[in-house]
């Protein structure tokens, strides 16, 4: 599927590793609405602070990625070079500066060489084509096993509009915004206001849904821009009922990569929906949710296949969430391992062990206190996990 006015492509550009794509570049034919959300981490790369200033005037035309080096906690020199390459990449598309997105991922704290960019900036341009996602999805990628990419096409008042959106991460996620890059195309017409606060309001609910390892990245970036192509009627804030249509259809973009960000979890072999209903607040319920995903005793229990409740409940215990420990049920898929906080007995056990021999599972702890509701989605730790981030930088 392609998306009109959109082109991308790829080199291997040599920034840390060599034969392996690592510089990308995503290009609108036409200045596009542009929308984003970006970590909460208080140390935030080069890029991020350079994102977040130009993406106030709610326009970009072209995204330059690169993988190998995250750009981040290198001061000014650092910002110098996300200026620099940005500066690059828009005179070799001969557009505005302050429509060029820059975005970076892989070792934080060393110092970006910008040599790579000034001798593959030109080849990367004179490669781009309505065909080159695909690459451009497989340079982002670090600890990623797979590259992930989800197209989708709605139909708005008669007119087909098409989404294509890619995102990296397998590691360091713990959604405080997305923890992850992700950065989406799409033809319609539309106003900043409104698509700014679809993406947010879509993130929110997947992205920031999702855990691996409770870690917030420092590059944390999600772009997406919008050039109206399909000639759709503009999307805006009268007509709630086509803006509805084109939401629907980002947030089920948007929860595809998310739920393949967790299940390409670093060394995961399972993925898990943590689900906490019966809570008084929603607030808390996420918190609990979070919480219990997070814990390294519960998600090597996961992989061990060891239904050890004793472990969620300490998670919980330990969560903001208000609860009385007598109240609470907890149930791996339909099998109710405790209730009334207290366990079910060793056949509850046995069948439990068999829910979590399967790759994915739902870890159901019902509070008993009122009507509100969480979900996160997360995944197990296993011993790869350990080698693979003991290695990272050798």
């Amino acid at each position: 599927m392609k998306v009109k006015g959109f082109s991308a492509a790829a080199v291997q550009a040599g920034i840390r590793y060599q034969d392996r794509l690592d510089l990308g570049l995503i290009y609108s034919d036409r200045p596009a609405v542009a929308a984003g959300v970006f970590t909460t981490n208080r140390v935030k790369a080069a890029p991020v602070l350079l994102g977040i200033e130009r993406l106030r005037r709610g326009k970009a035309q072209a995204i330059l990625v690169n993988s190998g080096n995250a750009n981040a906690c290198n001061g000014e020199p650092g910002m110098a070079l996300a200026r620099r390459v940005s500066t690059m990449a828009a005179r070799q598309l001969e557009i505005d500066e302050e429509l060029v997105q820059v975005a970076s991922t892989g070792v934080i704290g060393e110092q970006l060489d910008a040599a790579p960019f000034a001798q593959q900036i030109p080849a990367l341009v004179d490669s781009l084509s309505e065909d080159g996602f695909d690459a451009v999805a497989r340079a982002i990628m670090t600890t990623d096993t797979v590259p992930k990419i989800v197209r989708k096409t709605v139909d708005i008042d008669g007119t087909l509009v098409s989404i294509l959106a890619m995102a990296k991460g397998s590691g360091m996620i713990m959604p405080n915004m997305a923890t992850m890059l992700c950065f989406a195309v799409t033809d319609v017409q539309i106003v900043f206001p409104v698509l700014q606060g679809i993406v947010a309001d879509s993130v929110e609910n997947t992205f920031n849904r999702i855990t691996v390892d409770g870690d917030t990245s420092t590059n944390d970036t999600v772009l997406v821009m919008a050039n109206g192509a399909a000639g759709n009627e503009c999307l805006d804030e009268d007509h709630p009922e086509r803006t509805e249509l084109f939401a629907q259809a980002m947030h089920s973009v948007f929860q595809e990569l998310a739920t393949m960000i967790v299940v390409d979890g670093e060394g995961a072999t399972k993925a898990v929906t943590i689900r906490v209903t019966g809570a008084g607040e929603k607030g808390g319920a996420l918190n609990a949710a979070r919480t219990i995903a997070n814990s390294p005793l519960v998600k090597t229990a996961f992989f061990g296949e060891d239904p050890n409740w004793g472990r969620i409940m300490a998670a919980l215990g330990r969560s903001d969430c208000f609860f009385r420990p007598d109240r609470v049920s907890i149930a791996f898929d339909d099998v109710v391992m405790a209730e009334q906080g207290m366990g079910a007995g060793a056949e509850a056990e046995r069948e439990a062990a068999r829910v979590m021999r399967r790759d994915a599972f739902t870890l159901t702890i019902d509070l008993n206190e009122g009507a509100e509701s969480a979900e996160v989605l997360t995944c197990d730790f296993s011993k790869e996990y350990i080698t693979i981030n003991a290695d990272y930088r050798s």
